[in-house]
C-alpha cells in the first residue's frame, strides 16, 4: 500500500469524524465592520419664508458614506438582536426647484443607531448565511449649520427594516453584504428665516465588510 493511498485514507477518516463548521448558534457574538453608505430618498414641504412668502422649492439632502460597525447576540441558532452604529454621517442640505434651486441651505451630522429582530432561516452548519430583520432607528442630528442663519433639525425615531448575508470562512471569520431602509423624518427651520417644515429623508443605507464570530 503506497504512502500517498495511506496518507489519502487517513485524511477521508479525519473528516468523516470531525464535527461540521458551524456558522452560528446560541450565544455567539457577532461584530461587523466596513463602508457604510446612506443614500436618502428625500422629500419635504415647501419652503417658506419668515411671514409666508412661498419659494416654490423643497429641499434636498445629499448621500455620504462612513465607517460602519455592527454588532449582533444571537438568542438561538436562527434569531438574533442586533445594533447598527457608524461614524457619523454628513450630509449637504440644499434647495430643489422653485426659487432656492441649487442654493447651498446648510450642513449637518447625524447618528443613525439602530436596532434589529433578525431571523437567520439557514441551518448553523450551511457557510452562506441570509437574514432579514426588523426593528427601531433613532437618528439624531447635530452640528447643524447654515450661513442663511440658526439651523435646527428635530431628532427621528421610525421604523427600520434590513437584509443581508454572510458569507463564512472559517469558525471566526467572514464576509458580509447588508441593505436597510429607515424611516427618518425631521422638522426644519432656520430661525428667523424660514417657518418649519417636514422633512423625509427615508434613506437606504447600503454595507459591505466583514464578518467576526467569538
Amino acid at each position: 500500500m503506497s504512502r500517498s493511498f495511506k496518507l489519502s485514507v487517513l485524511a477521508a477518516a479525519v473528516l468523516a469524524v470531525a464535527p461540521a463548521a458551524q456558522a452560528f448558534e446560541a450565544g455567539d457574538f457577532i461584530v461587523r465592520a466596513g463602508a457604510i453608505h446612506a443614500a436618502p430618498d428625500d422629500s419635504s414641504d415647501q419652503v417658506f419664508l419668515s411671514g409666508g412668502a412661498a419659494t416654490g422649492s423643497e429641499v434636498a439632502v445629499d448621500a455620504n458614506t462612513q465607517l460602519g460597525i455592527r454588532g449582533t447576540y444571537m438568542f438561538t441558532k436562527n434569531v438574533g438582536l442586533g445594533l447598527l452604529a457608524s461614524t457619523p454621517f454628513k450630509h449637504n442640505i440644499s434647495g430643489k426647484s422653485g426659487a432656492l434651486e441649487g442654493a447651498d441651505i446648510g450642513e449637518t451630522k447625524h447618528l443613525p443607531p439602530t436596532i434589529t429582530l433578525q431571523y437567520y432561516p439557514m441551518n448553523s452548519t450551511e457557510s452562506v448565511q441570509p437574514y432579514v430583520g426588523v426593528g427601531v432607528n433613532y437618528t439624531t442630528f447635530f452640528e447643524e449649520k447654515s450661513a442663511l442663519g440658526d439651523l435646527e433639525l428635530d431628532d427621528s425615531v421610525g421604523v427600520a427594516a434590513e437584509v443581508g448575508v454572510d458569507y463564512m470562512l472559517n469558525e471566526q471569520f467572514g464576509l458580509n453584504a447588508a441593505i436597510w431602509w429607515a424611516d427618518i423624518d425631521t422638522e426644519a427651520e432656520i430661525k428667523g428665516v424660514t417657518e418649519k417644515l417636514d422633512v423625509e429623508i427615508d434613506p437606504m443605507i447600503y454595507m459591505v465588510g466583514f464578518t467576526y464570530k467569538f
